[in-house]
Order: C-alpha cells, then sequence, then structure tokens
C-alpha cells in the first residue's frame, strides 16, 4: 500500500532497504527516545524486514518507509500497528532521521497515514506513545488533534506519554 504526499513517497520496505534500516534503526538521535534492541549490522536489519513484511502479510501492521519522492533512500518509516481485537484502535509509531527534523516532513507523512487509518481502515481511535521529553513528538501530535490522555499509561514505559486521537463519528 503505497501512499504518497506533496513531497514523500510512502512505500513498503524491502530486502533493498536494508542499509536504510540499519542506519534510521540504529540513530543515536531517535534511540534516545525509544527502548528497543536496535539492528547492529545489516543482517539485524534484514531480520527486522523480513518480520515486518511477515506482519504485513499477516494484517498485523501497516509499515511504510518515508522517502523524498522519486528518491530510493528512506529517511523514515511509520506505521500502524498494535490493532485491537476489533480492529477498531491502532497505535501509530515513527521515526525520521535527524537532519530531516523540523522540516514538516513527518507531520505531512503522519497526516497521510491518518487519513488512511480513518478513511480506509474506519478505525475509531489512534494511539501514539511518546516520552516525555520528546518536545518535537509532541508537537507534532497535538499539531494533529491527538489529546494527552494523562490518565492513561504505556504499560512498562512509565517515561512515556499517552496520546490519542478519536476519529468524529
Amino acid at each position: 500500500m503505497k501512499l504518497k504526499t506533496k513531497r514523500l513517497s510512502l512505500k513498503e520496505i524491502n530486502e533493498s532497504h536494508v542499509e536504510d534500516i540499519l542506519k534510521i534503526r540504529s540513530n543515536e538521535i531517535i534511540n534516545r527516545f525509544v527502548q528497543r534492541n536496535s539492528p547492529k549490522n545489516n543482517y539485524d536489519a534484514l531480520q527486522f524486514i523480513l518480520t515486518i513484511k511477515e506482519r504485513t502479510k499477516n494484517n498485523k501492521t501497516y509499515y511504510w518507509g518515508i522517502s523524498l519522492k522519486d528518491q530510493p533512500d528512506l529517511i523514515g518509516t511509520i506505521c500502524l500497528w498494535n490493532f485491537s481485537e476489533d480492529r477498531k484502535v491502532a497505535e501509530v509509531g515513527y521515526e525520521l532521521l535527524p537532519e530531516y527534523h523540523r522540516s514538516g516532513m513527518m507531520s505531512e507523512a503522519l497526516a497521510a497515514v491518518l487519513d488512511f487509518a480513518l478513511h480506509k481502515l474506519h478505525l475509531n481511535e489512534i494511539v501514539a506513545m511518546t516520552h516525555q521529553d520528546n518536545e518535537s513528538s509532541k508537537q507534532l501530535l497535538l499539531k494533529h488533534h491527538f489529546v494527552r490522555e494523562e490518565k492513561r499509561e504505556d504499560k512498562g514505559f512509565p517515561e512515556n506519554l499517552v496520546f490519542s486521537l478519536k476519529a468524529s463519528l
């Protein structure tokens, strides 16, 4: 499932993106705000890609690589995952190489994915977890009308804040 914006192409990742995924998912600046096992080499990145491809095939996730229009290299990723049992709620996750921060690119990508989630998948709610110190991510979510859920917590990640966007029914 490919999505396009004014400046970006959101596309499925595949084995040709190993080096891009390694670069994105092992980036120290991005990983300040994310707790995960980062890939250490191309093999780890390939294993991640194969896992994502399988989860996509089984409709457990929608995962896009973000690239500048007509460019092969990925500059980030964005996904819908962690779907509720009834498939009415999903979590959105995203990451962007630091050299593209504060350029409006993630806002563009998020708008396309939210449109897909609300109008094609007909989700009732989209949830986002972000680190309490990630000011850019918090501002991005607020710009796209997410609301901070003070009473909700990201189980196992006490430093994360929970935001949600409810579909206007």
